[in-house]
């Protein structure tokens, strides 16, 4: 995978001795908020105006982290206003590139790098750290305005809505406390837990994910048996930042992180739930299941060291999900 360390690249997987086995996340290095008006947001710095054609979108759509600005780029009508680069699938020893001989992987759409690291060096020459998408790359003052794909489609629900005309609201007042609690427990036993699962090198700490990840799934079967959506009757970011994880369990994680007690089809309440996010306008058009099964069997050669790619299973997202006749609400956010 490898890192930066004072702007030089170093090859590396993660350290997991040093957590006992575990899989610990890096931080993300750019936190700053573009919002409308362009003052300061949460943290960072201010500067940063909400403008047509100013940011860039560096993703991978192989990436569940980087899915999630896409769907929200695609919900709240920024696709002519923010352009993207895509990445190749494959993340070897030199990190993930801008090749091209991969459908869909568009090169570097603003200077023709080779590497996304280059990226992170255009903004910073001496930066150290892990390089991970999604960027959201400033053009005027050439520089990432942040990496932190949960604030980036903060950002994407809401600053823009002067430009766009979109007041679709997927963070609404009411349901801040609601949708930070559901955030919080699935980001660390699903979101990421598949990840403490699969990247785990002790059993101990890859029992100690995988039954928190399975009690999570079984929280949210129950929660859906009741509620259309995860905060309620209405859908919310929690739904689209848990969708791109249900999206690549069965073909990837299921296998290949050993999240294997149930599929997601096992489960009658989130599989439709999953069906009806995914048959949301527009959304499949963000869904790229070659990229996600070719980067995770492909790039992680501490699981799959042979790089076999394995035929996966046979999975219809457009079968009808029934959600309407069980809980009849209006989509509209």
């Amino acid at each position: 995978m490898g890192y930066l360390e004072n702007g030089e690249w170093q090859t590396g997987w993660y350290d997991t001795k040093k957590h006992g086995g575990k899989f610990v996340r890096s931080e993300t290095k750019f936190r700053n908020w573009v919002t409308p008006d362009g003052s300061a947001g949460p943290s960072g710095d201010a500067g940063f105006k909400a403008e047509s054609g100013r940011y860039h979108l560096y993703v991978s759509y192989a990436c569940p982290w980087a899915h999630r600005t896409l769907i929200f780029r695609t919900l709240k009508g920024l696709v002519e206003h923010i352009d993207v680069s895509v990445v190749h699938p494959d993340m070897l020893d030199d990190g993930w590139t801008f090749d091209q001989d991969f459908v869909g992987a568009t090169g570097d759409r603003l200077f023709g790098k080779s590497y996304l690291r280059d990226i992170y060096t255009e903004a910073d020459p001496h930066i150290s750290g892990r390089v991970t998408v999604p960027i959201l790359w400033d053009k005027k003052t050439n520089s990432i305005v942040s990496n932190e794909s949960a604030e980036i489609i903060r950002m994407f629900n809401s600053a823009f809505d002067g430009i766009t005309g979109d007041r679709q609201d997927f963070y609404p007042d009411a349901l801040h406390d609601e949708i930070e609690a559901v955030n919080e427990r699935v980001y660390h036993t699903l979101n990421n837990g598949v990840y403490k699962s699969g990247f785990a090198t002790t059993q101990e700490a890859y029992d100690e994910a995988v039954g928190e990840l399975f009690d999570t799934m079984d929280w949210l079967e129950d929660r859906l048996s009741r509620q259309r959506y995860l905060a309620g009757d209405r859908v919310t970011e929690a739904d689209w930042r848990l969708l791109p994880t249900l999206l690549r369990f069965d073909p990837v994680y299921h296998g290949h992180f050993k999240c294997n007690r149930n599929r997601l089809v096992d489960f009658d309440n989130l599989w439709a739930y999953a069906r009806e996010l995914y048959q949301w306008p527009g959304v499949a058009n963000t869904v790229h299941p070659d990229h996600y099964i070719r980067h995770y069997h492909y790039s992680h050669e501490t699981v799959n060291p042979y790089r076999i790619i394995p035929i996966g299973p046979t999975i219809d997202w457009d079968a009808p999900h029934g959600r309407d006749e069980v809980f009849p609400v209006a989509k509209s956010a």
